[in-house]
Order: C-alpha cells, then structure tokens, then sequence
C-alpha cells in the first residue's frame, strides 16, 4: 500500500476514534435519570396541556410539552427511558403521544450540554425572528386565525358565503389572515368557500375537510387558487408524503406537541423537496412555543407561526407565569428568538403547581 495513503487512512481513522469516545462520553454524561410530568390547565378557557420534565445524571433539565396524557402511558415512557442517553432524540418513537414533549426535552438537554440554542445545534439560524398569528384581537400580530362558523347543515347555500365574506370584511385592510374550517366542510362547501375567499388572498384555507378522500382534495385543489393547509391531525409520515406527491398541499402542519422539534423537522424538509411551506400547528402552552420558534429557526422553508394566545388575561398570565420573559409577545407580528442554550426558556415549576390540572 502506499505510505502516503496508509498514513491518511490512519489520521482518518484516529479522527474518527476521537470523534465516537467523544460522543460516547457525551452519551454516558447525560443519561435520564427522571421523569415528571405536570398537567396544567388554564383558569378561563380550559386549555389542557402537560409539561414534561427530564433530568440527567449530569444535573441538566430538559423540558418538552405535549397535549394532556393517560397516567399510564406517561409511566410507560419513563419506564423505557430512564437510564438511556438523552443524546437519542433521533430514535424517538413517534407513533407515541408523547414523542413531541420527549423530543423536545431531549433537545434542550443537547443544547445546554452544547452551550447551544437548539436552532444552533440544528443548522441555524435561517432567520432572526419568526411571524406570528393568533386568533385574538392582539394588534401586535400582523396576522390572525378565523375559524368558520359551524354550518348548521350539509351543503351551505349563499348565505353561508355571505357569513364567510362578512368575516374577512372585518379584519383591517393590514392584516394579514388563515381561514379555518377544522375539517368540517362537505366537498361541495370547501370548494365553493375556497372559491368564495380567493380574491381577499388568505395566506391559506386551513383542513376545509378531511384529509381522507384524495379525490375531493383533488377537486378542491382543482378549482382554486386558493392555498390548502393540512396536517394538524396527521400523525404518520407517509400521509404527509402522500399530499405532497399528489400536489394537493401548499402548507403543511404537523403538530408541534405530537411531531416536537426534529420531527416537525422531518416533515419541513420532505416539503421543502416539494416546494411546501410548513406552519406547524399549535394549540398548547408557552414551552411548546419555544419549541416551535426553534423549529422556525432551523428550516428554510418555515411560513408563520400559530400562537394559541386565550382572550382572558387569567389565562395569558399563567401562561407568562409558566414562562417568564415575554416569550409570546410579538414585535411588529414577529416573535424574537431564544438566545439561551437549549429551548433558551426558565420554566416556573411553582407555576406548574399553582395550575395543576387535577
């Protein structure tokens, strides 16, 4: 063999021996040593949610979030995961409904071993701060939610269009906005409200209906050019890929609480292959808005970012009790990001106590 290849081979393989000591030390460092979870629920709306919280061996606290959880399937996960590193964040199980809070607790255990923001430890940033909207009356943000009315029976007739359009007439020329139905439509009326709101330019029309039937996606998608959203129920990668294939989706969202930060990852950069935007969907509390404006951080293809702000003060000040520092406050319809390693938040776990949900 040539010396001047065998000596390459061994400084590449000397390299290679440093590099999986390092990550093996890293690895035994950082192994989960506890798991608690706090169910909280707001005061006035009723929002549930829970809070996840890790410790390592090595004394660092990861948090994550997801929705509300069975006791049993909580004692499951920490069963399996106690005394593994929490470097695996990658072999996640995410067919569990605790994988999104998992995901991001693991995340935030890396970035503060890293010294990282988890945007950082992800490729970021690929961009400084991240556009918000919210379904309150909040003139911070530059854009809001509507939700549809219920239709009082199948296959609106023109007096549904016209309670459409009265909506949208409402905002503020400015404002920006998502329409939603929350898959409640028949085919019939996703169309014809998709073609009713087209010329206001919503940045989407978010679920008109259930994801199941291609062939009505399809005829949606065909008489429009209004943009789709799906994917806030969706809990498989293959459907997500699925819609992308067909052409039937313009923004895709997974859920932040179910996917977490490097599965919602996932699913951007399978859209971005496909030239869809993602705007993760969120319906839970501040932790899992820190995760999501890592997320935002960390993809090219990021649109804009739900925050579930409630209308009652009561609730906002749990929410800001839980996470201090005007996490959910926008600047000019943006929100900053974290700075600090990890999720970059302080979690008031007396908060979590003062709202515990029984």
């Amino acid at each position: 063999m040539n010396s001047t290849i065998a000596r390459r081979r061994a400084r590449l393989a000397a390299g290679f021996a440093a590099q999986a000591a390092a990550a093996t030390s890293l690895a035994g460092e950082h192994t989960i040593a506890e798991m608690r979870w706090f169910p909280v629920r707001e005061p006035v709306s009723g929002s549930r949610y829970t809070v996840l919280r890790v410790k390592t061996r090595s004394g660092l606290t990861g948090w994550g979030e997801c929705a509300q959880v069975a006791a049993l399937d909580a004692m499951a996960l920490e069963k399996a995961w106690v005394g593994k590193p929490a470097t695996l964040y990658a072999a996640i199980d995410r067919n569990s409904p605790l994988a999104g809070a998992l995901d991001m607790a693991l995340l935030d255990i890396l970035g503060k071993a890293c010294e990282a923001p988890i945007y950082r430890v992800l490729g970021g940033p690929t961009r400084h701060k991240v556009r918000a909207f919210t379904e309150s009356a909040a003139p911070a943000f530059s854009a809001v939610g509507i939700a549809l009315p219920q239709p009082a029976s199948r296959n609106q007739g023109k007096a549904f269009q016209n309670q459409v359009q009265a909506l949208i007439q409402q905002l503020p020329d400015d404002r920006d906005f998502v329409l939603s139905a929350h898959g409640s439509l028949t085919p019939g009326d996703a169309a014809s409200v998709a073609q009713t709101v087209q010329s206001s330019h919503p940045l989407w029309f978010d679920e008109p209906c259930a994801v199941g039937n291609r062939e009505v996606l399809r005829k949606i998608s065909g008489e429009t050019v209004t943009p789709l959203g799906f994917g806030r129920g969706i809990g498989d990668a293959s459907s997500f890929l699925e819609l992308l294939r067909e052409g039937l989706v313009d923004v895709v969202r997974p859920d932040i609480a179910r996917w977490g930060i490097f599965g919602a990852r996932g699913i951007a950069v399978m859209a971005e292959a496909y030239y869809v935007a993602i705007a993760p969907h969120h319906d839970g509390g501040p932790v899992a808005t820190a995760a999501a404006l890592h997320l935002a951080a960390s993809v090219p293809n990021f649109f804009i970012q739900h925050v579930p702000l409630p209308d009652d003060p009561r609730d906002r000040e749990m929410r800001a009790a839980i996470v201090p520092g005007g996490l959910e406050t926008p600047r000019d319809g943006f929100l900053q990001l974290p700075l600090g390693p990890g999720l970059g938040i302080d979690v008031n776990e007396s908060a979590l106590e003062k709202y515990h949900a029984a």
